[in-house]
């Protein structure tokens, strides 16, 4: 059977224009990849369009918007999933514009399908105390426990999201000082980020355990398994989850949903609220857009504003400042 031009169209997308042309990560790629499995079910299942015959003069705005329909009915997908599942669509057919002009008039129909607005939900992050409730759990006599505190040390250090975490080989850390990592972060962008001493001391131990000064281990990943293979994301989850679990036994004000991402933002809150610039904060997260960065700012000012109108409502007057001005506080940084 002769490919369809819809079938031509998307490999050479994913196959060739993302990777050479776009260079976009692999991680990206599956992304859309899944984006487009979703969309296939979607016309065999509910359009009687096998793959097969699928071809594209069959796409149009309609058959996008039942799509997008279906992600939010059928497959209760938030307006979040929606919408990058739509700007997965956008990308492609932003590219056959140029591909295939004969059909434009019909592709900027669906790329003038606009996303669903949606209020973002607030940034969840630990105080000191809740982050050093859950970092104190790992069991350091035995090796899957050292590994694990080294682990969630560098996550929240780093504020590396969690397939940035795995992906950390061994020759990505420098020990030696400055000590610091490098991260490859979204679109293949690398980025440098400083270690603290606690979480240099954790993993200089953990490099010396596992004898992974040798050449020969250079290549290999940072953190893996019981057999010897890489992290996965989901495993990366379970851990944090056991650790969380054991705090909020002795810590029953632990907030709910704690993810590996809450690290991430418990990093950058705690990078803001003790001074530090909103470019230093993207820098260190690698977002893209200093806009991104900006919802910490934003979340610090309402948790400033609803502690303000807290005290001014029983009479008690509070002083804000700086953390980095706080001494058990800056003697637990140094103890960790």
């Amino acid at each position: 059977m002769k490919p369809t031009d819809f079938a031509a169209a998307l490999t050479r997308f994913l196959a060739e224009y993302l990777p050479a042309q776009r260079n976009v990560s692999p991680n990206t790629i599956k992304a859309y990849r899944d984006a487009f499995t979703l969309l296939l079910r979607y016309c065999r299942y509910e359009l009687d369009l096998p793959p097969e015959r699928l071809t594209l003069d069959h796409f149009d705005a309609d058959l996008v918007l039942g799509f997008l329909k279906h992600l939010e009915t059928a497959r209760a997908c938030g307006s979040a999933t929606r919408n990058h599942r739509l700007a997965v669509l956008h990308a492609f057919f932003r590219y056959l514009e140029i591909e295939d002009p004969g059909r434009i008039l019909k592709y900027q129909q669906i790329l003038a399908i606009p996303s669903q607005r949606y209020a973002k939900p607030s940034v969840g992050y630990l105080s000191v105390e809740h982050l050093a409730a859950v970092l104190a759990q790992p069991d350091l006599s035995s090796v899957a426990g050292r590994r694990d505190a080294v682990l969630l040390s560098l996550m929240y250090d780093t504020g590396a999201r969690v397939q940035e975490l795995i992906d950390l080989r061994v020759r990505d850390v420098r020990l030696d000082s400055p000590a610091q990592a490098q991260i490859m972060g979204k679109g293949r962008k690398a980025r440098v980020v400083p270690l603290i001493h606690a979480t240099v001391a954790l993993l200089d131990a953990y490099v010396r355990e596992h004898d992974l000064r040798r050449i020969e281990h250079q290549d290999d990943p940072m953190f893996w398994n019981k057999q010897h293979q890489p992290l996965s994301r989901s495993g990366v989850r379970q851990i944090l989850a056991r650790y969380v679990e054991r705090a909020r036994r002795g810590t029953p004000s632990l907030p709910e949903g704690i993810s590996p991402h809450t690290l991430r933002h418990t990093k950058a809150m705690h990078l803001l609220q003790s001074g530090n610039p909103l470019t230093t904060i993207q820098a260190i997260l690698g977002h893209a857009d200093l806009r991104t960065s900006e919802i910490y700012a934003q979340a610090d000012m309402n948790m400033k504003r609803l502690a303000l109108e807290r005290a001014g409502s029983t009479g008690i007057t509070i002083e804000t400042r700086s953390w980095q001005h706080d001494k058990s506080l800056m003697e637990w940084l140094h103890s960790l």
